[in-house]
């Protein structure tokens, strides 16, 4: 099934801040996930094996790079034997890039909250309004989703970042 997300990256200077936000605004905590995500390589969109000890997926996504709120088109599916299947896509495809990183994952609702850590790079936020659960809502109702809590977190436009980990690390 496609699903679609609204989403920003951020430059995260107060951790402290977000956190503190998102604990009064009574977020699901979905706990600390180490990540190592496995790019590949593709002729167009993204393709990665995400592995983690909370997320273990195969992600396939089109999305422009740009600064503030924009749609990522995705495919999800979920990776039950991801080290058999990294073995076959690597052989088949080969690897781009391996991005690490610390995320504590949150919700508000329909609206998935990160706080990355990740070396080389820095710490980021990460906002994805989606319709995974309630694919009712529109790509309008998940734009304003997304603009709204980067008005509530104060979120400024000189923080934004446009371009993914994986394009920043192998710049």
């Amino acid at each position: 099934m496609k699903l679609i997300n609204v989403e920003i990256k951020a430059k995260c200077f107060h951790l402290d801040k977000v956190e503190a936000f998102l604990f009064a605004n009574n977020a699901r905590f979905i706990g600390v996930d180490f990540q190592k995500d496995t790019y590949f390589q593709v002729p167009e969109g993204r393709l990665k094996l995400r592995e983690g000890n909370i997320e273990n997926n195969l992600i396939f996504y089109k999305r422009n790079n740009q600064k503030g709120p924009k749609q990522s088109d995705f495919h999800l599916v979920p990776a039950h034997a991801p080290a058999a299947l990294k073995a076959l896509l690597t052989e088949a495809l080969g690897i781009k890039i391996i991005v690490e990183k610390k995320r504590r994952i949150y919700y508000l609702e329909n609206i998935k909250i990160h706080i990355d850590e990740v070396p080389g790079l820095g710490n980021f936020m990460e906002i994805e309004a989606g319709n995974q659960f309630n694919p009712v809502l529109t790509t309008e109702d998940l734009h304003r989703q997304c603009q709204e809590l980067m008005t509530k977190l104060e979120i400024d436009s000189d923080s934004l970042i446009e371009n993914s980990y994986s394009d920043m690390l192998l710049q």
